[in-house]
Formats: structure tokens, sequence, C-alpha cells
């Protein structure tokens, strides 16, 4: 049956860690009908937690899929985890997502993460709802939310619920727009029950609706227009208003419920059908595919299942059943079972051999995937992350625009138990690399190390744990260590020139270059280095050029300060010569490595250290203490700020000072405070504290 675009919503799931995501999501499957039991996250049973590592922890580490049906309209869900270290996974679903529902605690408001998925959203164009979960919680406050979304994250949120009651006295929710109170009855509250609603909710339900009104007549000079000659508007426009406002970014439709006590997922869903995009109206959908000869020409894509083949695999995963598992989502275009397909930009060709709709680790079998559609391909083996798939009859095969993810900040040395596991783990970490994109691996060339890079604490010991459990791998693993970085401070001309005679051919290399530190302009666009080629004329030819630029990434591989690689650096060639029988690629190469040692002296080399943005929630009793151990970790105390009972503590701290300090805060505060943090930026090191980390590296 094909699928009907209009009645199709691709969305996510997304906030800060313990918000109620996956409650949330486990909710929507069982009252869609997928799920005839609700699973826990405290008992380890949910559907989109599927991993060992999830169950055990009681949090979401890797983004899982859901197809479901609520009423007439076919749902694709991605729930994705709420932990800075797998931010990743919400990186690459905002990226191929129509729309997503943003969870904050009623308690808890925007915090830390909450912020860092609000821009994700915000960079891709995911327009989306809020949803304030958690309102049976003692401190609820609907309000108190909204107006922290309005402030801290720069949104227009617009309410159409209000709760009745909150906290303990929360018993259902007020729907501003048909001005009805709906309780949710059965041992599930699968029964929605409509109610008027009582007097002493009606004179602030009037209110809300008014504020609600004003919200939404601010979309559009139309209804600006209505709302002033007439002073209100219809239910009709409202909607129309809270969908077009949805779509164009101008608002974000509000609503409110308990997951966990079965209260407002089926008003949720919903509002999912009314109010957020389906495939064709997507600003996803409609972007620019380049022609991917010149990485130019841009096309847009048309969600039309005739059209040539234009599909991107935004996740790669080993899954117990199924092995390796490709996820993605077809823009242009249709997938058949069986169909041979290329992958660009490699060229190389796989075979959609199984196609699979998944609920949680679920597979169900599939022939076909259409545009606008989101599914799996079991048993690809060429793919990685953002690659686009082709169709090899294809004449002019399009590139879909990439996803860019966070540099790892942390790394550690593993190496296996025994010489029998070197093969073994060798195989398990080039799986993980493939997987997940901010995890990296390499061979120290001083020590000989095998060293692995993620992006946090957490990241790096749950890989380890899957290494040893899903791969059977018996690894040590070394302590983390930070990744410093070094960058440079002046701007100087210099000369590499390798030149060798030992007797017949000869080497000759010779290149002048500008070396200087990238404007702030050029960092922003997420490049380490840039290479620049000045040269008018053939005074070196153009076969050797791109030998240059080899050699002085490699010198910048190495660094000078303490051996780390050297960043935010802006390289021009300017002029250089040549042999006609002497010059070779490698000679170049070594021309242009040699400019850089020679350079390094005089380029005002200094060291860098990732900082990281951390907020910690405390009650007000352990403050002072906690404010002084983030002091002597160097800390920038940037914010502190009531929530609720707790006080909030927002600072920059040097992430060499962060490691362990789970197990510190736990001690400061009787286990009662928590902390998130996220990376931040690079910093200069102290003068006093380089030479110690000079001489450890």
């Amino acid at each position: 049956m094909p699928l009907n675009l209009n009645k199709t919503r691709n969305f996510g799931i997304v906030a800060h860690i313990d918000s109620g995501k996956t409650t949330v999501s486990e909710r929507i499957i069982y009252y869609t009908g997928k799920k005839h039991k609700i699973g826990e996250v405290h008992e380890g049973t949910t559907t989109t937690d599927w991993m060992k590592e999830e169950a055990e922890r009681g949090i979401t580490i890797t983004a899982a899929a859901v197809f479901c049906n609520w009423k007439d309209t076919y749902l694709n869900l991605i729930d994705t985890p709420g932990h800075v270290d797998f931010t990743a996974e919400v990186e690459r679903s905002c990226r191929v997502l129509d729309g997503a529902v943003v969870v904050f605690c009623s308690v808890g408001g925007v915090q830390a993460q909450s912020e860092t998925v609000w821009r994700q959203a915000n960079k891709y164009r995911v327009p989306r709802l809020v949803f304030v979960n958690k309102m049976d919680r003692m401190g609820a406050d609907f309000e108190r939310v909204f107006r922290q979304v309005k402030e801290r994250l720069g949104a227009n949120p617009c309410p159409i619920h209000m709760p009745a009651g909150q906290g303990e006295e929360f018993r259902g929710i007020i729907d501003l727009i048909a001005m009805k109170m709906y309780t949710f009855e059965g041992e599930h509250g699968e029964e929605v029950v409509e109610h008027e609603i009582p007097a002493e909710f009606r004179a602030e339900a009037e209110k809300k609706r008014e504020r609600m009104i004003e919200i939404v007549a601010g979309e559009s000079d139309e209804l600006t227009h209505h709302y002033l000659e007439h002073g209100t508007l219809t239910n009709e426009q409202i909607v129309r208003g809270l969908r077009e406002g949805c779509h164009s970014f101008k608002l974000q439709p509000m609503l409110c419920g308990s997951a966990l006590r079965n209260k407002g997922i089926q008003l949720l869903l919903d509002a999912i059908v009314a109010y957020l995009p389906n495939p064709i109206e997507s600003h996803n959908m409609h972007q620019f595919a380049l022609d991917d000869v010149h990485k130019a020409n841009p096309l847009p894509t048309t969600p039309d299942p005739k059209a040539p083949l234009r599909a991107m695999v935004f996740k790669i995963m080993n899954m117990p059943q199924l092995g390796d598992v490709s996820f993605v989502r077809v823009y242009q275009g249709q997938i058949n079972e069986g169909d041979q397909l290329v992958c660009l930009p490699s060229g190389k060709t796989e075979r959609a051999s199984r196609l699979v709709k998944l609920i949680g680790a679920n597979p169900h079998k599939i022939t076909e995937a259409p545009a606008g559609d989101i599914c799996a391909i079991v048993g690809l083996k060429n793919t990685q992350t953002g690659d686009t798939l082709v169709s090899p009859n294809d004449p002019k095969p399009m590139l879909l625009e990439g996803i860019t993810f966070a540099k790892p900040v942390i790394t550690m040395a593993i190496e296996p138990k025994s010489t029998a596991d070197k093969e073994k783990l060798a195989y398990a970490l080039a799986r993980l690399e493939r997987e997940d994109p901010t995890f990296k691996k390499w061979i120290d060339a001083e020590t000989g190390q095998l060293i692995i890079a993620g992006m946090g604490e957490l990241h790096l010991e749950v890989l380890s744990h899957r290494i040893r459990d899903e791969y059977r791998v018996e690894a040590i693993v070394g302590k983390p260590k930070v990744s410093y970085r070094e960058t440079i401070t002046n701007t100087i001309e210099v000369r590499g020139r390798h030149v060798k005679q030992t007797g017949g051919r000869g080497q000759y290399g010779d290149c002048v270059l500008r070396i200087r530190p990238m404007t702030d302009e050029e960092k922003a666009t997420g490049e380490e280095f840039m290479f620049v080629d000045e040269i008018r004329g053939g005074t070196v030819p153009k076969e050797y050029r791109p030998a240059i630029e080899e050699g002085v990434r490699a010198a910048l591989q190495r660094g000078y300060v303490a051996g780390y690689p050297t960043i935010n650096v802006h390289v021009t060639l300017i002029d250089g010569s040549y042999h006609e029988v002497d010059s070779s690629t490698e000679a170049f190469i070594a021309a242009g490595s040699l400019a850089i040692r020679e350079a390094y002296p005089k380029l005002g080399c200094i060291l860098l250290e990732p900082w990281m943005r951390v907020e910690v929630e405390t009650p007000d009793q352990f403050t002072g203490t906690i404010m002084g151990s983030l002091q002597a970790k160097r800390a920038m105390i940037t914010e502190t700020l009531d929530r609720g009972p707790n006080k909030i503590i927002r600072a920059e701290v040097p992430l060499e000072s962060m490691f362990g300090y789970t197990t510190e805060l736990r001690s400061l505060s009787q286990g009662r405070a928590t902390y998130s943090m996220e990376p931040s930026e690079y910093k200069p090191v102290p003068p006093g504290l380089v030479a110690t980390i000079a001489k450890k590296s």
C-alpha cells in the first residue's frame, strides 16, 4: 500500500536526561497498539532502551526507531538519548526528522542538555512541540517552565494546555482550544474522559486562552487583523495559526501531562498529527542535493517515489538478530527489496537485500520504502553515517548534505588481555567506530599504544563494556586522558626547502608559506585547518601542491609545545620552486613538513585544553561546599539560580578537573546533588601547568 505523505509524521523525542523521554515513547507505543504491556525505565523493560547497557543504567544510549499508527496517521518515531556523551544520536536524528517533541521536567525546567538539544533542533530547522512532563511531581510548575523556555531558549512557546492542579493535586488537563477538561481513566489511562472545566479553574483557563490567542494572532498579518477587528479568533483559526506558526518556527505549541501516570499522551499524539509537518511540508524534505562531480549545481529534492533515488544513511548499528543495520531516510525515489544501490561519495555498490521497520530491536519485514519514509536496511557493508544512497542507473547522481559531529574530547589507552584477543579487539573497535562518528581510534606514533577517544567518561565506559559483552573481548583500559590541542598566535612567512643529492636522482622540493591564526569567522565554519593556494604561474607545478598540504598537515599533527595536534591554523602557499628531474611528490611532502617545523619556534605556539559547561543541581544547604569544590578546580562560576527547592550552579570548568566528579559530588551532598556537562570551547592552559602537561605527554 503506497505511503500517504499527508498522513505521515516523522518526529523525534528529545530532552535533557531524566525528563521522561523514554517513558513518553513507551506510552506512545502502548496507546498506538504496538505493544500490549507498558514497559518501565526503572524495570529495564522499555522497548526503545533495548541494549543491555541501557536496561542496566536506566538511561538511553542509542537513538531507537519505532513505527506505529495513531488514528489514520502513520508515525515514525525516534527516541533519542539525553546525556551529553551521546549527543551525536540527537544530531543525526535532527538531521533527518521533520519535527520533534521537546520534553521538559515540570520541576527541573530548562536544564543544561535541554539547551543543547534546542540548539541542535535550531541548526537543522526542526519544528517542535513542547511537552511539560511529570506534572504530578512535588514542585511541578507549568508556568515556570513556560517562562524558562521563553527566556533561556529565546523561543516562543504557546501553551494550548493548562494543568488542572499541579504536584499531588494534578488531576487532569484543560484544553484551552476546546475549553474542556480531560481525565484519563482505566488501568493505564486508556479512556480519555471529557468534562466541563471545574468552576475553580474557569477564570484562569479563560485568561490563559486569551494569552494563547494573542500569541497565535501574532503569527500572521491575516490573523492579527482578524484579532484586532473582532477581539478573538475562531478555534479553526487558532489551529491553523498554531500549525503554520509551528512550521515557520515562529511558535511552539506547549502541552503538559505525566507519562509515568498515563496522563496526556493521547492529547500529545493528537497535537503531533495536528501541528507537526508531514514530509511534503517539511523543511528537511525540501533540502538541496549537490552534483557529486563538482559538489555544485544544487537541485531541490521532491518527495516523489518515481523520481531518481536520494536517501541518507543517518545511523549504523550492530543489532541482535539482524547484524549490521543501516537506518535510512528516503528523500526522493523509492528503495525496493533487492535493489542495487550506490553509496556516495565513495561510489561503492551495495544491495538492499532486506528491508525492515523496527520497534526498538524487533524487526518487521517490508518490501519497499518510498520517499518520505524512514526504514532500516540489513547487511550494507560499505556505507558510512551521512552517506547518500542513489540508483546505479541514475545518469546524474546527487549528493545530500551530510551530518556534522562534535570532535572527541577525552582519550584513553586500550589493549587486549591476551594475544588471542588482539584481532577480536581490532574488529570490535572498527565496528564501533563505524557506528559512532564521535568515537575514534588510532595508534600513538611515539608509544605504540592503541588509543580510543570519545565524548566523555560515560561514553568510553559504555563502549568498553560493549567490547566486553557484545564482542566477547577482554581488554585492559587505561585511565581517561584529556585531548589537549595547540594553536598559534603569530603570523609569519617561511620557506621549506628539502634538497638531497646522494648520487643518481636526488630530491628537491621548495615552498614558501604564509602561516597565521584563523579568524573567528573561519573558526565558525567548524574547520580546524585551512590551506589556500595563491601561486600564480608555474613556480610549483599543480601536481605537487597537494603534496605540500599533506606535509603541512602531518607536521601540524605533531605539535610543538607538548606534541598535541595544532589547530586553528591558516596556511597560504605563496611561492616555491622545483627541479625538472629531482622534484617528486615525496620531496614536496617533506618541504611542507619542514616549513612548519622551521616556523614553529616563531609562531607563538600555546597549549589549549577543553573546557566544559557544567550545571550542578543541589539542595540549598550544600551550595557553598559545592561552589568551593568547583572553584578549587579552576572553575568560573557563571550563574546561580533557584529551581524549586534546589539551587542551580552553572560554571565553566577544565575537563581535566572533572574526572571522577560523580563520586566527589555524591560525597559532598550526601548523594543528593546531580550534575551534567557539555563541551564549551578550547582555552589556553595557564603557563604554570604547561610544563607539567608537556612532561606527561
